[in-house]
């Protein structure tokens, strides 16, 4: 690949806010780190690996927080408007990255920058308007303690629709490591506690405006050729369920396949998920809303009696559904609306409030609520984001809580990360996925379900080159991510990437270029983790998953042995070079700096 100082697609610019010294300063991009990960993912695991001391509390004012674009924001390439917001995890320990929707990703590299970093702490709370180069530091006293839908509404009247919200909801301010950073009222950056940093550092919010534009190569011929591709391989067939009915639809090929959790993973499948799922949602659908650069537009809002959301997407309807034992579509259209507002990860705060559930029932230990009470569950949440009541303990997660009160073999979480809603019993590979994963269980490093039960392409109930297959497809999004491209552009392959790339930036990027970064990226987000001391030992899962049978559905009497799981973990670290602890060798880490 060639090498240049420069390339276009970028702003060539970094934005560092002193919180503590309420400060702002601008720096040129590391384009060393950008040439190596390209952008948002990969080039925000890369600066926190520079500048994250190992062992630092992530809810420490020694931890930043990092916002970051990637060469394509800001362009018309189609499904491109994320932005990635990348920590130390309050969750887990380990890195973290998630990726927001909405247009502040876009509004930021209009700004002018491809990256802020957020360092200290205000001495106050307080929130940060970046409009353009100007950087204002300004006082959020009345808007802590309100819900995040309240505190966007306030800042939206102040400073009207060209600016972008990004904020917090109680739970960040009580540092809960569910958490979540909320934008556009209804997008979320939703895992690993990430809204707690913001809640440490005493920012409510972050409003930001750009007016400015992004310089790509020959400009005629790039917008011809992304506009032949929206029509070629994004508004297409292939894509168009996620216009209709957005990720309602996994609802049934989950059902159909085996993989939908039923009362904390003890089963699968539900004979009555018809009572709930994307037909019903549709008839209370009021509005549609797309991400800025969207070619897609999978945003439904809904209103059903008081109960209002954009969504709900499918992981917040298995959890506070089928996996809680609730079929009421209005309950779920609730608790969607109150974890928004309350700034609660929908997986990981269902999935926590589920295992207490099940923890009653079993009579383990008395929490005050079994499955398919649904007022009870949306009331439970308000408690773990203020941290009042039973909400003190709940907010803990999974993974702490039962260290405390017991039930860890049936608490659904990896390094303290909860499940998302794929059954691994009915996908194997999904095991793997989960188990590896950077941030703890995660459906969006790897994605095992598409090719072991949607597409039926691998063979679900075997361990057999399950390895590869998880490694192939980590490598996949690393990349996708990396660009900032919308998962749902489901089409996508490694030549448009680097066409894309070529394209917009100027300078000649192939497939193998794809690749190679895919690996880089998942490789430099274990390298954090391993200095952090992570390695085989905590890449596993409850024991749920390895010694209970499934007793319903078609995965009926699959449970993962033991050994094979084990064996599957081996597959995974070999592919990657890895030891058999899950350890990389110092020089391939050095190789990654």
């Amino acid at each position: 690949m060639e090498k240049e100082k420069t390339m276009l697609g970028y702003q060539n610019k970094v934005l560092r806010i002193d919180l503590t010294k309420k400060g702002a300063s601008f720096e040129p991009l590391r384009m060393d780190f950008a040439r190596k990960y390209v952008g948002s993912k990969g080039l925000a695991i890369r600066y926190m690996y520079e500048e994250l001391k190992p062992g630092i509390d992530p809810l420490g004012p020694e931890n930043k927080l990092f916002l970051t674009t990637g060469p394509l924001t800001g362009t018309p390439v189609p499904c491109s408007g994320k932005l990635s917001v990348a920590a130390k995890s309050p969750a887990t320990g380990t890195m973290n990255d998630c990726s927001i929707g909405g247009h502040v990703g876009i509004r930021l590299k209009f700004a002018g920058y491809d990256m802020v970093i957020f360092e200290g702490k205000l001495s106050e709370p307080g929130y940060i308007l970046i409009d353009d180069d100007k950087i204002r530091f300004m006082d959020a006293k009345d808007l802590w303690g309100l819900g995040s839908h309240e505190a966007e509404k306030i800042l939206a009247e102040k400073y009207g629709t060209e600016f972008s919200i990004m904020s917090i909801g109680p739970a960040g301010e009580n540092l809960g490591v569910m958490s979540c950073i909320n934008c556009d009222y209804y997008r979320q950056a939703g895992r690993g506690g990430i809204g707690a940093v913001m809640g440490s550092k005493n920012m409510k919010a972050i409003v930001i405006r750009g007016t400015g534009g992004v310089k790509v190569n020959d400009i005629v011929n790039t917008t011809n050729r992304i506009i032949e591709l929206l029509r070629e391989s994004v508004v297409t067939d292939d894509n168009q369920y996620i216009f209709d009915d957005g990720t309602t639809a996994f609802l049934e090929a989950c059902n159909d396949g085996g993989i939908l959790p039923w009362k904390n993973f003890s089963d699968t499948t539900d004979e009555k998920w018809t009572e709930y799922n994307g037909d019903v949602l549709k008839q209370y659908r009021v509005g549609k809303r797309g991400c800025g650069s969207c070619g897609l537009g999978c945003g439904n809002f809904l209103k059903i009696g008081d109960a209002i959301c954009e969504g709900p997407e499918y992981e917040s309807i298995a959890v506070a559904g089928p996996n809680a034992g609730i079929r009421d579509p209005e309950k779920i259209v609730k608790f969607n609306e109150v974890a928004d507002d309350m700034g609660l990860d929908t997986i990981s705060a269902g999935d926590t409030i589920i295992w207490a559930m099940e923890m009653t029932e079993k009579g383990i230990h008395d929490f005050g609520i079994k499955f398919g009470e649904a007022d009870k569950m949306i009331e439970y949440l308000k408690l773990m984001a203020r941290n009042e009541g039973v909400g003190k303990d709940l907010a803990l997660g999974t993974k702490r809580a039962s260290e405390k009160y017991g039930g860890t073999e049936f608490a659904m979480q990896v390094k303290g990360l909860e499940f998302p809603q794929y059954e691994p019993r009915g996908s194997w590979a999904t095991s793997v996925a989960y188990a590896v994963s950077d941030r703890g269980a995660c459906h969006m490093r790897a994605y095992p379900p598409n090719a072991e039960v949607f597409d039926a392409s691998a063979p679900p109930y075997t361990g057999e080159n399950k390895g590869q297959l998880v490694y192939d497809l980590a490598e996949y999004n690393a990349i996708k991510f990396s660009l900032c491209i919308c998962d749902f552009w489901g089409t996508l392959d490694y030549d448009i990437m680097a066409e894309l790339l070529t394209i917009v930036t100027g300078v000649e990027w192939t497939v193998e270029d794809m690749q190679t970064i895919g690996r880089r990226v998942i490789n430099i987000g274990r390298a954090f983790n391993q200095r952090e001391g992570f390695d085989r030992r905590h890449d596993t899962v409850p024991k749920r998953i390895v010694s209970e049978a499934l007793q319903t559905g078609p995965a009926k009497g699959q449970v993962i042995p033991q050994e094979v799981f084990d064996d599957m973990l081996s597959q995974y670290y070999e592919v990657m070079g890895w030891d058999e602890n899950g350890k990389m060798p110092e020089d391939l880490v050095a190789s990654l700096l």
